[in-house]
């Protein structure tokens, strides 16, 4: 067959350069052309016969011609990419193919940048599309469609754009916060984030108390507001903003801004001593750890008061940081042994004590301000208990056991006068709290970890609410001249009101003694230190 395939080519070759040679000889013999062209045209049909027969011999050489036929094919290869190539940049529409693979990709790169923005793990394939042209390091690796970064920034088509934006904004909260933030935080939600106890430790918040108060007039103290916002000055006024429920035994009546408790024979109130600080603070911050509420208050010179309150509203612990990072405890009230017990309520406070022994004279013990030197001031401020202490006491088992008080010296501010029924104090009122305040300033620059308690009295006259919530405001007004008139650290007082409880003359009419306010000093009972 090979043979007879040679001469069919060899007469075809010799016919057709038979042709060539008539053609250039100007042959123009019609018959013998046409003679010529049967013979070359009867010749193409024994080439096909002669390939027809080929396809059944090549079986054949396929085990042995293997070799030889894989090159055939392989340029047979090369003309379908030829084509189809033309086709590829026409379906750069499948482009959307390939990001199809790269979208997996990307999502190994997203793997690291979530952990940069803490975004919470809810689509990981969605939010590389986004961060992967912002961060171009990270876009070379992942995406597979290099030529066109923009292209895939901007199609964010496919739902994964949606769910990027958001990990910018969780991370804002981050900042602060909140922030907070703001705390601000978050910040804005310092009403959400301080828990109301059930049995109150401190008056429930609002969402504006995550927020610095302005000063106002000098001596006009802190105005709650009524339920139509306007700010109340006179106790009369206070009347009608007051809800008085009974909660397990107890009475509870509630103001704008304090709580006032009838638990059996005993009467107490309760605010919050952040309004204070909050008071021509610079910035207010907010926030929850574990069960606690943490309040940052930043005072104007950098300071910050840091409050940290338990599940139930009361104090844990008070502390200043100052702008260098230093860290100054005034009251840790974890190391005391009274803690709040829902069952017993306030009892949980009191503390049995009898009365002191007291071995000093008495008007040492008692300290009129009228009349009296500033050397004796200041070394009243300075005096240590006049009985042993036992142990250290928080806050409250202070606040509310008069045995526990009596064991330290006090200085009367007698010569402070309030007009009836008013909270406020007159210019001239205020600039008698000036040499007592010196006095607290030098005190406390010896040991910043100084704690004070101003404490609110009124004679007898009026009803017993009436004069808890007076006498607890006087006091808080009080506290607030000595720190914005004469810079005495607010962190570093505490004040808390007794209305006609403990009176200075026994008498049921007016008497201006018993209408009073006191400074004394309560470390040693805070620390547990006969000293």
């Amino acid at each position: 067959m090979k043979m007879l395939q040679r001469l069919l080519l060899a007469s075809t070759i010799l016919s057709g350069f038979a042709l060539f040679q008539l053609a250039e000889a100007g042959t123009t013999n019609d018959s013998a052309i046409k003679n010529r062209e049967n013979a070359f045209l009867s010749q193409p049909s024994t080439m096909k016969l002669a390939q027809a027969v080929e396809p059944e011999q090549k079986p054949k050489p396929k085990p042995g011609a293997a070799p030889k036929k894989p090159p055939a094919p392989g340029p047979a290869k090369p003309p379908q990419p030829a084509a189809p190539k033309p086709v590829a940049p026409k379906p750069v529409a499948p482009k959307p193919v390939a990001p199809k693979p790269a979208a997996p990709k990307p999502s190994a790169a997203p793997q690291a940048q979530p952990q940069q923005r803490m975004v919470p793990p809810s689509g990981a394939p969605k939010p590389p599309e986004h961060k992967a042209p912002l961060r171009p390091g990270l876009q070379g690796p992942v995406s597979t469609p290099p030529g066109t970064p923009p292209a895939q920034g901007r199609p964010p088509s496919q739902a994964g754009q949606p769910m990027v934006r958001p990990p910018a904004a969780q991370g804002a909260p981050h900042l602060p916060p909140p922030g907070a933030q703001s705390p601000g935080a978050p910040a804005a939600g310092g009403g959400a984030l301080h828990m109301q106890p059930p049995v109150p430790g401190t008056v429930a918040p609002s969402g504006q108390q995550a927020r610095p108060i302005a000063p106002t007039a000098a001596g006009a103290g802190l105005a709650p507001q009524s339920s139509q916002g306007q700010p109340l000055h006179r106790v009369d006024q206070l009347r009608n903003e007051r809800h008085e429920s009974v909660v397990g035994g107890q009475t509870i009546i509630r103001e704008p801004d304090r709580t006032i408790i009838r638990e059996g024979n005993r009467t107490i109130i309760r605010h919050d001593e952040l309004d204070r600080f909050r008071y021509g603070a610079r910035n207010v911050r907010r926030e929850r750890r574990g069960n606690d509420d943490v309040t940052t208050v930043i005072r104007p010179n950098g300071d910050r008061i840091v409050n940290i309150l338990d599940a139930n509203g009361f104090l844990l612990r008070r502390s200043r940081i100052l702008p260098d990072g230093r860290e100054i405890i005034i009251i840790e009230n974890r190391r005391g042994g009274g803690q709040f017990e829902p069952g017993l309520g306030f009892a949980t406070f009191i503390v049995d004590l009898p009365p002191p022994m007291i071995r000093i004279p008495r008007d040492r013990y008692i300290v009129d301000l009228e009349g009296a030197s500033p050397e004796l001031l200041y070394e009243t401020l300075m005096a240590p208990p006049v009985d042993v202490i036992e142990r250290p006491y928080t806050l409250d088992e202070i606040r509310y056991s008069a045995p526990l008080r009596d064991r330290m010296p006090r200085i009367d501010l007698d010569t402070v006068t309030f007009d009836t029924a008013s909270w406020e104090l007159s210019p001239d009122q205020i600039d008698r709290l000036a040499v007592v305040a010196s006095d607290l300033n030098r005190v406390i620059e010896r040991n910043p970890s100084e704690v004070f308690l101003i404490e609110g009295f009124t004679d007898a006259v009026g009803s017993d609410v009436d004069n808890l919530s007076l006498s607890d405001r006087r006091a808080e007004t009080v506290a607030i001249i000595l720190t914005q008139q004469f810079g005495v650290p607010p962190e570093n007082l505490s004040t808390q009101g007794y209305g006609d409880q403990y009176l200075k003359i026994p008498t049921s009419g007016p008497e201006r003694a018993n209408r009073r306010v006191t400074v004394q000093r309560i470390t040693p009972l805070l620390t547990g230190q006969t000293q």
